[in-house]
């Protein structure tokens, strides 16, 4: 999977940018507020997902101006392919390969798949679990589509339990409706945990390789996957079927019906798990560096590139925000040099970092514009 040119006009601060990548590394430098992370983010929307930076859609379109135009051509899946996407006041139109696909705009997931890193990836390491479910969801509903819709239907029954939680103490006959709530709620959350287990493990063993070449060896990286239905986390879930996991939930679930009826909420299932992330045999949340933890959230993120690819069996592009801040130069080097097999996009704000880099191509944006460096 590569790109082969992206154009954007009225996206952000981007005018009349034509954006034709190598197909390695390719590096973005510019000083702050110039329009570098505005061209990765233009790229990651075409994978169908929203901006990694949390912006709303009435925000892509650039100061003063009334429209913005992004068109990626692009080779996936055997053939070389085209999308639009048209942003015009509280209108999107998107278009794939010519044809109209705006009220589907589903259908871009899996067609164009990429993996990313910016800095507010960080709270994958630094904040709470919900971060880090996020970050397994995002990379499953690109993997697997099915997986999305599961997932939001997921949410709709946590907040039909909800409102039946909140009533049923002065209303007993809604026991029964609980019962059946809680067979979607064990249905559903099953196949989640089941799904995000299983990731997780192959997440944390291509994730070890990962970071054992950032580190350059000197430090060990793990991962668990931590289920509120497992009370002793105890078990690797990852090596059990989803018929387990969905027996140990609804054993879990079961148990806490009192509490949660006390509570008027939902205290077991996915949306309470969490992903243990360690260097060094110790929490990289409480224990590790500014770079350490930059580090691991970097091989996450190379590791998601790993998985992706063998579920599409071609590798997805890597989009890297301001990745090189806090790290030392052997981690420079390993990420601008040692990142194979597939098309890597770098921003980088201070140019002498870039002096280990042995090939690819370096661009330059300034006030929107991109030229060429080399």
């Amino acid at each position: 999977m590569r790109v082969e040119l992206l154009r954007a006009e009225g996206f952000r601060n981007l005018t009349g940018v034509a954006f034709a990548p190598c197909e390695d590394v390719n590096v973005i430098c510019g000083h702050n507020a110039q329009g570098k992370t505005n061209l990765l983010e233009a790229l990651w929307l075409f994978t169908g997902a929203r901006s990694f930076r949390g912006s709303k859609e009435s925000e892509y379109i650039g100061f003063g101006k009334d429209t913005a135009e992004l068109s990626l051509n692009f080779y996936a899946h055997g053939r070389a392919q085209s999308s639009d996407i048209r942003l015009s006041g509280a209108e999107k139109h998107v278009y794939l390969n010519g044809i109209d696909i705006s009220r589907t705009a589903g259908e871009l997931s899996g067609r164009f798949c990429a993996a990313v890193f910016s800095p507010d990836h960080l709270d994958i390491i630094k904040s709470g679990p919900k971060n880090r479910r996020a970050l397994i969801d995002a990379s499953l509903c690109q993997a697997y589509p099915k997986y999305g819709k599961v997932l939001d239907s997921y949410g709709k029954i946590l907040r039909q339990r909800a409102f039946i939680l909140k009533d049923i103490q002065e209303q007993n006959q809604l026991l029964d409706l609980l019962d059946a709530w809680d067979q979607n709620l064990i249905e559903y959350g099953g196949y989640i945990t089941w799904m995000r287990a299983r990731y997780v493990s192959k997440l944390a063993a291509y994730g070890a390789e990962e970071y054992a070449g950032i580190s350059g060896g000197r430090e060990k990286f793990s991962a668990f996957y931590r289920a509120s239905c497992d009370e002793n986390s105890k078990l690797d879930l990852g090596e059990l079927g989803r018929a387990e996991i969905t027996g140990l939930l609804a054993k879990a679930v079961g148990g806490s019906r009192k509490n949660d009826i006390r509570l008027a909420q939902t205290n077991i299932g996915p949306h309470r798990d969490d992903i243990e992330v360690e260097t060094g045999g110790k929490s990289a949340r409480i224990y590790g560096s500014q770079g350490q933890q930059r580090s691991c959230v970097l091989a996450l993120k190379l590791a998601e590139c790993r998985i992706l690819e063998e579920s599409l069996g071609e590798p997805p592009i890597v989009l890297l925000d301001d990745v090189m801040s806090e790290l030392d130069e052997g981690r420079r080097s390993y990420i601008l040099n040692c990142l194979t097999g597939r098309q890597v996009f770098i921003s980088c704000c201070e140019a002498e970092l870039l002096g280990t880099l042995r090939g690819g191509r370096v661009f330059c944006v300034k006030s929107g514009r991109l030229t060429i460096n080399n």
